[in-house]
């Protein structure tokens, strides 16, 4: 790999030679700029305000724009004279545990290469201390005309140096967190660790960017003269969560799912799936089926008053068929007794009228 800078580090007496080499590459896709109607590079010219004519490279040199506007030139020589004792060193000032950096300080990363057979023994040493101490070393250097601060630290055989910003070059976050007061609920945690355990963790190697990927399956498609085939559209990322509970739920099932889990069985520990109702909402009149975890009276009281209901609906529906019954035979018998009657006295009558 090329160096983009030789110098030494600086550990107190101790100078060990090195390259710096980029640990890093940049593999976004970058897009040209052209003329949509004949495809022509559009470029940019380096254009003299004031002569409004293009300035060739020799003749550009470096300003300082003051407060009012104004350009004061600054020279190289100007740049030369500065005490800028880290101008070829990497001079470490301090040893502290990695834990105290501030992940928003990290930027650029860099391999520290030994430079030459007599530095392999300084640089051992000092690569070894650091394994051995567990901390990382806090140095400034000067890369590309300014001053910088770095971490050392050890990667596999490697000391690797990160970039990192100044302390004042980290802005607060202020106004950055809701404004709102929100209380988050023991069983929105439970659901919350539960889709964290389902989803678990990642080998970082096995992740890739999907955007670059169809951005070259594109170009190629097109270098081929053929239609891009389509792809499904992304899913939508917005919209309102209602339901915290419900999303997280269903989080929890589709992490499942998609690792071949069965989405209805235990999760990793936590029970809150299982345990958990998701919020609904509720009507404002009570219904007979919960109320303050037990069964209402009135619901109960009607189940226990139906079997004697239809026990006394059932005796009063037989006491109504046997007065019927009864009244029918009534009927019947005084109606025998009637013609009966009539039949003595037609006799009676015929003998009388027989005798005269």
């Amino acid at each position: 790999m090329r160096s983009i800078w030789n110098g030494a580090i600086s550990f107190g007496l101790v100078s060990i030679p090195i390259k710096l080499v980029n640990a890093t590459e940049n593999h976004a896709v970058s897009f040209r700029q052209i003329h949509t109607e004949d495809g022509g590079r559009i470029r940019y010219r380096k254009v003299c305000e004031l002569e409004e004519r293009e300035v060739p490279t020799a003749e550009i040199g470096k300003g300082y724009e003051d407060a009012d506007g104004s350009i004061i030139p600054i020279t190289d020589e100007d740049l030369a004279t500065l005490p800028i004792p880290t101008a070829k060193t990497i001079e470490i000032v301090a040893f502290v545990p990695a834990d105290r950096i501030d992940p928003l300080q990290m930027g650029a990363a860099y391999y520290l290469a030994a430079s030459g057979t007599p530095a392999a023994k300084p640089y051992t040493l000092l690569r070894e201390a650091l394994k051995r101490s567990q901390k990382v070393a806090i140095a400034k250097f000067a890369l590309r005309g300014r001053e910088r601060l770095g971490m050392l630290r050890v990667v596999d055989d490697v000391i690797a140096m990160h970039g990192l910003l100044w302390p004042d070059e980290i802005r607060a976050p202020e106004g950055v967190a809701p404004d709102t007061d929100v209380t988050v609920r023991e069983a929105e945690l439970d659901l919350a660790d539960a889709l964290m355990d389902t989803l678990g963790e990642v080998d970082i190697n096995t992740l890739h960017d999907d955007y670059r990927e169809a951005v070259e399956e594109l170009v190629a498609a097109k270098v081929d003269g053929v239609t891009p085939a389509e792809r499904a559209p992304a899913g939508d990322g917005g919209g309102k969560v209602i339901d915290l509970l419900a999303a997280l739920e269903n989080s929890v099932r589709e992490a499942r799912t998609a690792r071949g889990e069965d989405p209805e069985g235990a999760d990793s520990g936590s029970g809150a799936v299982a345990e958990v109702t998701p919020l609904a909402r509720k009507s404002s009149r009570a219904t007979p089926k919960q109320v303050g975890g037990k069964k209402s009276t009135s619901t109960a009281a009607k189940k226990k008053a139906a079997p004697a209901a239809k026990k006394a609906s059932t005796k009063s529906t037989a006491s109504r068929a046997t007065t019927a019954k009864s009244a029918g035979s009534a009927r019947k018998s005084g109606a025998a007794k009637k013609t009966a009657a009539k039949k003595t006295t037609g006799t009676g009558s015929g003998r009388r009228r027989a005798s005269a």
